[in-house]
């Protein structure tokens, strides 16, 4: 094994995680989500959401960069529409309170979109679908982020990663769940390899003069996903999550890192589908099932041990990991346990 990692076991790491929000300041009902959003994606291989945000999270928090004691408030606008006012909290537990509502509001009447005003960073938001699927839900959720991602054919950022997360329930079996961003990787991907002494793909993002790197510490903005098309898509989400709920967009959305002591007012928006108002929920729920074993059973292309379905790799991360116990980089490591003492 790595020297450089060390090999955590999945309770162990999420009390050291809810151990250090807690102690930087963050009450404990948003620290319980916070670090279940933060081990959700470690145990998954998201890194890039996990143990590499910790020390952020607690200088943020620190900073007063999250409001600690907001007003969290639900407006309901129409039968299946509605916003939810975070109040610049911590938004892994804003995003999962407005989610809650949509949930409610799909199963009543069908349909359910829902966007959260002006939260913090809410993590990998693919735990906001899976939210959903767990009910008997099909959502779609998508969530803006500051400006790192050159525009295609441009040399500096204008847009965020803008990440989007599908999912849905099926037959005898976990939801499926597909969650990414826009761009080749994700930001925290560039802290990961940082963290780890790892070089990058020179596909993955560019210098100050825009040109391709290898060096994670070189990085001054990361590329769009299939050039044009994840250009086009971080466009859509930075519309929808930012720009459609009267949010800063593009540019003009606040920095992650450079004034911890800003608020972020970022935007997410949840859409919710009910499929028993659509058809036969039973019939649905047998075809995804029926699509996955299709999926399954196609030959696997040279140097593929089979073909998995959108998501299904990290599902097989999760129990590798209860196995071999979730890498994080020891430095990190060494700091989580020095802020648990």
């Amino acid at each position: 094994m790595d020297d450089a990692l060390v090999y955590v076991n999945r309770d162990e790491l999420r009390a050291l995680f809810l151990k250090l929000l807690i102690h930087s300041g963050l009450p404990e009902k948003y620290a319980e989500k916070t670090a279940d959003l933060m081990i959700f994606a470690d145990e998954r291989g998201i890194h890039s959401h996990g143990s590499v945000r910790a020390e952020y999270y607690a200088n943020r928090i620190k900073a007063k960069g999250y409001n600690l004691n907001p007003k969290l408030t639900f407006e309901r606008t129409s039968p299946c529409t509605g916003l939810y006012h975070g109040d610049n909290a911590v938004g892994h537990y804003v995003a999962y309170k407005a989610m809650e509502e949509a949930i409610a509001m799909a199963k009543e009447n069908g349909v359910a979109i829902v966007g959260v005003k002006e939260m913090g960073h809410s993590g990998a938001i693919g735990y906001f679908a899976k939210q959903a699927a767990l009910e008997g839900m099909v959502a779609l959720t998508v969530c803006q982020s500051d400006p790192m991602v050159v525009p295609f054919g441009g040399t500096k950022p204008y847009f965020g990663t803008n990440p989007i997360a599908f999912a849905t329930p099926r037959k005898e079996g976990e939801p499926i769940v597909f969650d990414m961003a826009t761009t080749v990787q994700a930001w925290g991907k560039i802290l990961d390899a940082r963290s780890k002494g790892k070089d990058i793909p020179e596909t993955w993002a560019v210098d100050s003069e825009g040109n391709p790197t290898t060096n994670p510490h070189n990085v001054a903005a990361l590329l769009p996903i299939a050039g044009p098309k994840g250009y086009g898509l971080m466009m859509m989400i930075d519309i929808l999550a930012g720009t459609l709920l009267g949010l800063p967009f593009g540019q003009h959305v606040t920095s992650m890192y450079k004034d911890l002591s800003e608020y972020r007012r970022l935007g997410q928006l949840h859409i919710v589908i009910n499929p028993a108002f659509f058809g036969d929920r039973d019939a649905f729920l047998a075809q995804v099932a029926q699509m996955v074993e299709e999926l399954h059973a196609i030959t696997p292309a040279q140097g593929f041990d089979q073909v998995y379905y959108p998501g299904e790799i990290q599902e097989t991360v999760v129990k590798k990991y209860q196995e071999t116990g979730i890498p994080v980089a020891r430095e990190i490591y060494d700091y989580l346990l020095s802020k648990a003492e």
